[in-house]
């Protein structure tokens, strides 16, 4: 294959990955936006519907938790492509049953099946890329999937705003159609295809807890970015609470919030990826965006009166410095052997994605101890802290080579 043609297979694959993760936010975040009017019209009363909502969000999140595991070891032991079909196979089903609901176990259960579904998208895209381009250069690959892809909840907002609720979840299960279609095109890592022919464990999930360095390396991998869903699931997922509390000038539309925030994010994504590559090192840009979104937790916090428009400005700042997610992603495949890469790189994000089971718990727990603003500055701090602690145990990943195995 000449270089031309290589490149444009690249291009593809980057441009497949992008749009499996743009299907995974706009389902993702589409169930935040929609949320209310979605269980208003299910008969929910309005006094339950924040209650109700966290409760869908947690099933949501544990089936995110099991297929980040599920799809992580398929995708080592029988490769990268197997998970991009599957996983898109199973969203759209389920995404296209959820627009049918009419009871809360049936609105549970297709979250929950929708979560594992989503779960394989964003790890096997990453792996992939990451795999198939050079150590010099991967870092623009992984910037591009996932900022591209972050503007799923742009398009979440649009579609929830425009359209009636059931509808919306249609045009994403219609959405993972296509993209199961554009798939056929895409080519498997040539890394994992030499790994496979090699005598080694693959794809062993306990392999992550035999070893406690190994063990520590992973955990580390999820607490960096457990600050980010904490901004996006609580703070901004239910912005109406906060606001009230803070003696908001108007009511904060937690939709519009999540939209301006995942904006924002996918601006952080391009600046974090850039910056990783243009510095060579994704240590020191997480440390920075860690501090600057723990500085913006403050400054929501602390302060009163917030407006509609200062809060859709601030949610957009939420997500510019959130937005590491990207090199968070890429920190996570390079920590670990190909055997094990998928496993990990498909996990670690949906481990974060899941730890806002806690997260919300611990809120709830919290906040009817505490209030609601003493119990999100608690958070803050606990989220951020744990970030610290963990990114400063983990290694420089910069340009490291990635064709190795776990032993």
């Amino acid at each position: 294959m000449n270089i031309a043609d290589h490149n444009k297979k690249i291009l593809f694959l980057i441009l497949v990955a992008s749009l499996g993760y743009f299907v995974d936010i706009y389902d993702l975040l589409l169930f935040l936006i929609i949320k209310n009017k979605s269980l208003a019209s299910l008969g929910v009363p309005a006094d339950k519907i924040t209650e109700t909502g966290l409760t869908l969000m947690n099933w949501q999140m544990a089936g995110l938790l099991i297929g980040g595991i599920f799809w992580g070891i398929l995708g080592d032991k029988k490769g990268r492509l197997s998970v991009l079909f599957g996983s898109i196979i199973m969203y759209s089903i389920a995404n296209i049953a959820n627009g049918f609901v009419t009871t809360m176990p049936m609105y549970a259960a297709f979250r929950f099946i929708a979560g594992i579904g989503l779960a394989g998208e964003l790890g096997a895209g990453i792996t992939l890329v990451s795999e198939s381009m050079s150590k010099e250069k991967r870092g623009y690959g992984t910037m591009m999937v996932a900022g591209i892809g972050l503007m799923g909840a742009v398009a979440a907002y649009i579609v929830g705003d425009l359209f009636e609720w059931r509808t919306a979840f249609f045009v994403g299960g219609g959405l993972g159609i296509i993209l199961l279609l554009l798939r056929f095109g895409v080519f498997e890592s040539g890394i994992f295809e030499d790994m496979a022919k090699k005598n080694v464990a693959k794809g062993n999930f306990l392999m992550l807890f035999s070893n406690k360095r190994r063990f520590f390396k992973y955990l580390n991998c999820i607490l960096i970015a457990v600050p980010l869903w904490y901004v996006v699931g609580i703070l901004v997922g239910i912005a109406p609470v906060f606001g009230k509390a803070l003696g908001s000038v108007d009511v904060l539309d937690n939709g519009k919030g999540v939209m301006f925030t995942y904006v924002g994010i996918s601006l952080g994504d391009f600046t974090s990826g850039a910056l990783s590559q243009l510095f060579k090192t994704r240590k020191k840009v997480v440390f920075v965006f860690i501090t600057l979104t723990f500085t913006t937790m403050l400054v929501y916090l602390l302060n009163t009166g917030w407006t509609a428009n200062q809060f859709y400005v601030l949610c957009l700042f939420f997500g510019l410095f959130t937005g590491y997610w990207v090199v968070f992603v890429t920190m996570a495949a390079e920590h670990f052997g190909t055997n094990l890469r998928a496993t990990v790189t498909t996990s670690v994000p949906n481990m974060v994605r899941g730890s806002l089971i806690l997260v919300s718990l611990a809120f709830q727990f919290l906040a009817t101890r505490y209030g609601v603003i003493n119990s999100g500055l608690a958070l803050a701090v606990i989220t951020v802290a744990l970030a610290y602690a963990a990114l400063f145990n983990l290694d420089e990943t910069y340009g490291k080579d990635l064709n190795y195995t776990e032993e």
